[in-house]
């Protein structure tokens, strides 16, 4: 009998507590417990803190984890919740993605104040982003608007966008749908136009490997489709040494025992870029994003990733 609540560790910003809850919800409905068998321990990391300059020139995606699988390893939580575009392809030693949640809508949703749509933008707008690759992507479709450095969770950003400092932003519908706030998106962008981030839309769990009480917790609710999808995707990222400093867009889809997978890289302004199909059986995820990304690397050649950092 379980008398020790398990302890699930997460970001303290209202996006990743609504992740945090989702899971607890799953466990608790896959397990029969009730709410008080888990505790939500909320854990600043170094991402959240520095909001003065862009994540690449302070460390890459590792910011967002870092301090959640510190308290893994001391045993202060069981295990972490994150968002899986916020992953660093490499794990720590002896930690584990267990889980993944199914996956919500992967498109990136347009916020704007000037006008609905990004096409419709008057000429030298400012549209607000953190984000390398929707700022490369951005100046692709837009070349004349003044794209500017936008950091903060989604509460900071809108109320950015009401103080007049942009007149648009981009974010992932599915953080709105979680939080509640898809009435306020304008327009969600094509998959064809605005590829989205490995991972993006989805919720992974972290633990300690050879956790077998806290594995076999998360198997009841680890969904397969999502954990082929995004082992497809993080593979094509490895490829590419992909982090915060490159703007990469990939996105791989499961359909019963088939994957289909499509990525690009692009130069930061926009103005250059390479594409990649491939498709396969989901049993070969890795192993096609893999070779995705060093065919793309490959054609692009080396000098088309300088700079980039």
């Amino acid at each position: 009998m379980q008398t020790k609540a398990l302890r699930i560790g997460t970001r303290g910003s209202l996006l990743a507590l609504a992740q945090a809850h989702e899971t607890r919800a799953r466990l608790m409905a896959a397990h029969g417990l009730p709410e008080e068998a888990f505790e939500i321990v909320v854990i600043s990391t170094s991402g959240d803190r520095i909001q003065d300059r862009p994540l690449a020139l302070a460390g890459g995606k590792g910011l967002f984890t870092k301090e959640l699988e510190e308290a893994i390893y001391s045993g202060e939580i069981d295990f972490a919740v994150h968002s899986s575009k916020d992953m660093p392809t490499q794990l720590p030693d002896g930690l584990e993605l267990s889980a993944f949640l199914p996956r919500e809508d992967v498109r990136d949703a347009f916020i704007g104040r000037a006008a609905p749509r990004i096409m419709d933008l008057p000429e030298g707008a400012v549209v607000g982003s953190s984000s390398l690759r929707r700022q490369a992507l951005i100046r692709r479709m837009r070349p004349d608007l003044d794209v500017v450095m936008f950091r903060g969770n989604v509460q900071t950003r809108l109320r950015k966008l009401d103080e007049g400092v942009a007149q648009g932003t981009m974010l992932a519908n599915a953080g709105l749908r979680r939080l509640g706030l898809a009435d306020i998106i304008t327009d969600l962008m094509p998959l064809d136009v605005f590829p989205p981030a490995p991972g993006q839309g989805a919720i992974c769990i972290e633990n300690r490997i050879g956790d077998k009480r806290i594995t076999d917790l998360l198997a009841a609710i680890d969904h397969k489709p999502t954990g082929q999808a995004l082992a497809c995707e993080r593979a094509f990222l490895a490829a590419l040494d992909g982090s915060c400093r490159t703007p990469i867009a990939g996105h791989a889809v499961i359909d019963g025992d088939k994957l289909s997978f499509s990525g690009l890289i692009l130069t930061p302004d926009g103005t250059k870029w390479h594409d990649a199909k491939a498709e396969g059986r989901a049993a070969d995820a890795a192993e096609i994003g893999r070779k995705a990304g060093e065919d793309v690397r490959a054609r692009a050649g080396e000098k088309f990733f300088e700079g980039w950092s």
